[in-house]
C-alpha cells in the first residue's frame, strides 16, 4: 500500500541530486554570507579623482588577496561639513579629512574614533602632502605672485570658508604664517588676514563649490586651493585657461584619515577599512597619489616626480601655532578670530 497523499505515478526520489542541490545551495549562502558590505568613505571635496583611481586599484587588491568583490562608496562635500555629518550619523566606515580638527571632532563628539586615532597610521596617519597654489587668469592679469598681492584693491580672491573647509583654513594659515615670517607680529598678521577675506566675494563651504564660482562662474581674480586641485581643475577645464603660481609660503597640508571605530564594529567592516587604509600607504596608492598632484610620502615615489612637485617653502602649522585643538578653537570655533575679522 502506497503512504497517504503519495501518487502512485511519482517519480523515485534521486538523493544524489538532492544532496547536490543541498551542497550547492549551501555554499551559495556560505558567499552570501562572506560577501563584504560595501565600504562608505567620508572624504572631501578636492579628493574625488583621486579616490575614483585609488578605489579602482584597492578593489582589485582586495579581490586578488581575498577572493571576493568589494565596493566602496563615497561621499564628498566641505571637510568640516563631512565631519558634522558623521557625527550626525552618516555611517562612515573611515573618514579621509585634509586636516586633523576635522577628525578630532569625531573623538570629541561621541567618541566614533579614540583620541589617539593620529597615532595608529604612519606620518600621523597622514599617506601625502600638499601646498596651496594661486590659480590665476591666464597671463595673470592682476600680477599676483605672493600672499601681498592678495590684500590688495581690486583684487578678489576665492577661498571657501575656513569654517566649514580645510581648504579655507590652510589659507588662513598660510596668510598668517606669511606674515610671521616676513618679521610681523601676531596683531599684524590678524589685520593682514582680515584685509585678505575683506576682498572674497563668495565664500563657498568647500572647495569644489569654490572652483565653480572662480572657473564656472568666472568670479574673481584668484582662487587659492591645493595642488592637486590645480589638476583637476587642468582636466575638467583645459590647461590654457589659468596658470598655477606658488606663493613664498605655504602651510604644509597633511591629510589624515582614519577608521571610524564605532561603525566598522557594528558593520563588521574592521578588516575591510583597515586594509583600505593601509594601502595609501603601498607602492601602488603613492604612485595613484602622484599622478593625482598628492605629495606621496615614499621618498623614492616622490623622487620620480620632481617635475610636477617644485620645492616649496612649507610651513609647519604644529610648530607655528601650536596644536591642532589649539588652532581650532583660538582660529577657527565659534567666535574664535575668523569669526571677529571677518565680521569687520
Amino acid at each position: 500500500m502506497l503512504p497517504p497523499n503519495t501518487h502512485k505515478d511519482a517519480p523515485p526520489v534521486n538523493k544524489s541530486l538532492t544532496a547536490t542541490l543541498l551542497a550547492a545551495g549551501l555554499t551559495l549562502a556560505g558567499i552570501v554570507q562572506a560577501a563584504q558590505p560595501p565600504l562608505l568613505n567620508v572624504s572631501y571635496d578636492v579628493m574625488r579623482d583621486f579616490y575614483k583611481d585609488y578605489n579602482a586599484a584597492f578593489s582589485k587588491h582586495w579581490e586578488a588577496q581575498h577572493k571576493e568583490p568589494v565596493t566602496v562608496q563615497m561621499s564628498f562635500g566641505g571637510s568640516s561639513k563631512q565631519a558634522r555629518s558623521v557625527i550626525d550619523g552618516l555611517q562612515a566606515d573611515v573618514i579621509t579629512m585634509n586636516m586633523a580638527t576635522d577628525i578630532n571632532a569625531l573623538a570629541d563628539n561621541g567618541a566614533l574614533v579614540p583620541k589617539d586615532w593620529i597615532t595608529r597610521l604612519p606620518n600621523h596617519s597622514a599617506p601625502f602632502t600638499s601646498a596651496t597654489v594661486f590659480i590665476v587668469r591666464k597671463g595673470n592679469p592682476k600680477g599676483l605672485k605672493d600672499w601681498n598681492d592678495l590684500v590688495k584693491d581690486g583684487v578678489q580672491v576665492i577661498v571657501p570658508n575656513p569654517k566649514t573647509s580645510g581648504n579655507g583654513r590652510y589659507t588662513y594659515l598660510s596668510a598668517w604664517g606669511y606674515t610671521l615670517k616676513n618679521g610681523g607680529n601676531e596683531a599684524q598678521a590678524k589685520e593682514f588676514v582680515a584685509k585678505l577675506f575683506k576682498n572674497v566675494p563668495v565664500l563657498d563651504t568647500g572647495g569644489r563649490g569654490a572652483t565653480t564660482t572662480f572657473m564656472t562662474n568666472q568670479i574673481g581674480d584668484v582662487l587659492v586651493t591645493f595642488e592637486n586641485e590645480a589638476e583637476m581643475i587642468a582636466r575638467e577645464f583645459g590647461r590654457d585657461q589659468f596658470e598655477v603660481v606658488y606663493p613664498s609660503v605655504s602651510a604644509e597640508a597633511e591629510p589624515p584619515v582614519t577608521v571610524v571605530d564605532k561603525v566598522v564594529d557594528k558593520k563588521g567592516t574592521r578588516a575591510l577599512a583597515e586594509d583600505y587604509l593601509k594601502y595609501l600607504w603601498s607602492p601602488e596608492g603613492q604612485e595613484i597619489a602622484a599622478a593625482n598632484y598628492l605629495r606621496p610620502r615614499d621618498p623614492a615615489v616622490l623622487a620620480k616626480y620632481t617635475d610636477r612637485f617644485p620645492k616649496v617653502d612649507f610651513l609647519s602649522v604644529e610648530k607655528t601655532f601650536g596644536d591642532w585643538p589649539t588652532v581650532q578653537k583660538t582660529h577657527f570655533a565659534d567666535g574664535g578670530v575668523f569669526d571677529q575679522i571677518y565680521k569687520q
